[in-house]
């Protein structure tokens, strides 16, 4: 039997503009729109997150478009999660009509540091040792499959780095990264660099998931990792694991210098991170070890 056809949801929605459309009217005719982008089943949770995480690595407010077209989103869903995100103070709409992280995030933050008794140990640890070495020092840890600066000391030099606090960092790129992972079983480490291993902007990163997982190994084992210009042009880095009671990797603690004067030796500095890792891990009652000969 042939049924009367009716018009669609999608037909009648149209006829109502709304605040979103409004908006989406407002931005450059390139921008994602629903009926352009694919379907997917990203929770609005996710794309919260996506949103977030947008910003942070940013590092600027940016408009709804902006975050529509990093997060790779319809314009239209992000202009409402962007809403309601901004009436709970998660983000925050500024005059110009840029969007930034809100008040409520910074609150949740302090509550978070307050209870991460290791970082307080940790950052201790940081600025001695950058002061000892007069280098800039990091604290690094794991997140999403990929490695962020939880902590930085800056050296008294010109010598500057890129990855400041927050950054989030492929772990195929960086000494700390591989450390990170490296007391995880074998399958289970080729498989996380098959998953997130990148190539870097100067080409010099290892990317093979196998290689990777044996070097990973072989510096947790050695508790010292070091690379040279893998990531970034001129810049090399040694980083020594912070171990718990399991034997896991819970964070790094990193030395960061240009990449000619690590040419010119870099034994007194790997010897200096080690011995930090293990007064870290004494203070806070884990895995007490002397540090191994830097090779």
């Amino acid at each position: 039997m042939a049924r009367t056809s009716r018009p669609s949801a999608a037909v009648t929605a149209a006829a109502r503009p709304s605040k979103a459309s409004a908006a989406a009217a407002a931005e450059p005719a390139s921008a994602p729109t629903d009926a352009a982008a694919p379907r997917t089943r990203t929770s609005a949770l996710d794309r919260a997150v996506q949103i977030l995480d947008a910003l942070q690595q940013a590092n600027r407010p940016a408009t709804a478009y902006e975050v529509a077209r990093i997060v790779g989103a319809p314009l239209s869903t992000v202009y409402s999660i962007i809403n309601d995100l901004v009436d709970k103070n998660l983000l925050a709409r500024r005059m110009d009509g840029t969007i930034w992280l809100g008040s409520r995030l910074y609150g949740y933050g302090l509550t978070y540091a307050s209870s991460l008794d290791y970082l307080a140990v940790a950052n201790e640890e940081m600025q001695r040792l950058s002061a000892e070495v007069e280098e800039t020092v990091q604290v690094c840890g794991l997140e999403d499959g990929m490695m962020v600066v939880q902590q930085m000391a800056e050296g008294p030099g010109h010598f500057r780095v890129t990855s400041r606090v927050g950054s989030r960092v492929p772990l195929n790129w960086t000494a700390s990264g591989r450390l990170l992972v490296g007391h995880l079983p074998d399958a289970e480490r080729v498989a996380f660099f098959a998953q997130h291993a990148q190539s870097s902007p100067t080409g010099r990163a290892e990317t093979r998931p196998e290689v990777l997982a044996r070097i990973a190994r072989e510096a947790l084992d050695a508790r010292l990792s070091i690379q040279v210009g893998e990531s970034d042009a001129s810049v090399a880095c040694l980083a020594a694991p912070v171990l718990d009671n399991t034997g896991a990797c819970v964070f790094t603690i990193s030395i960061v210098m240009p990449e000619a004067k690590a040419e010119l030796g870099t034994e007194r500095f790997a010897q200096a991170v080690q011995a930090v890792a293990a007064r870290i891990e004494a203070r806070l009652g884990w895995r007490h070890r002397d540090p191994e000969p830097a090779a």
